[in-house]
């Protein structure tokens, strides 16, 4: 992962959440510009790609990208399940023992990862899943 400084003097790329259940993505960093998309699932992971002022250029897991106000993000930390059904271990370790079974789409809070795997909430249900199998994670992030 490339790492820059961005305008608010953190790296980026770097990955936030959605602080809102609506959120417009516009064209450009200003209320000005034209609304593209609008994001509607509070806490959903998204990619800070750019930085201008107050206003984030943003990228979802879809690859779609756009311009929102900074008040629109949070640092909190999820993540969302690809793929497949995934098994949530008790431990991290495959052979281990599943606390549950995670659709793809649900959106998970990071708690910390391990080498391949990452623990998650959700829905108050912990697990560790392999860090491959969701987006929202950077291949050799720490994340603690």
């Amino acid at each position: 992962m490339a790492s820059s400084g961005g305008a608010a003097g953190k790296q980026l790329p770097r990955f936030v959440s959605l602080r809102a259940d609506e959120v417009n993505l516009r064209t450009g960093p200003g209320e000005r510009y034209p609304i593209d998309w609008v994001l509607v699932r509070k806490g959903l992971p998204v990619e800070i790609v750019e930085e201008f002022d107050v206003w984030r250029k943003i990228r979802d897991f879809q690859g779609s990208e756009g311009w929102v106000h900074q008040r629109m993000l949070t640092g909190a930390r999820n993540v969302l399940v690809e793929g497949a059904v995934r098994v949530l271990h008790v431990q991290p370790d495959p052979a281990s023992p599943p606390a549950a079974r995670a659709e793809a789409g649900v959106v998970a809070r990071l708690i910390e990862c391990r080498g391949p795997w990452c623990r998650v909430e959700a829905q108050g249900i912990k697990g560790w899943l392999k860090r491959d199998e969701v987006w929202g994670v950077y291949p050799d992030e720490a994340v603690q």
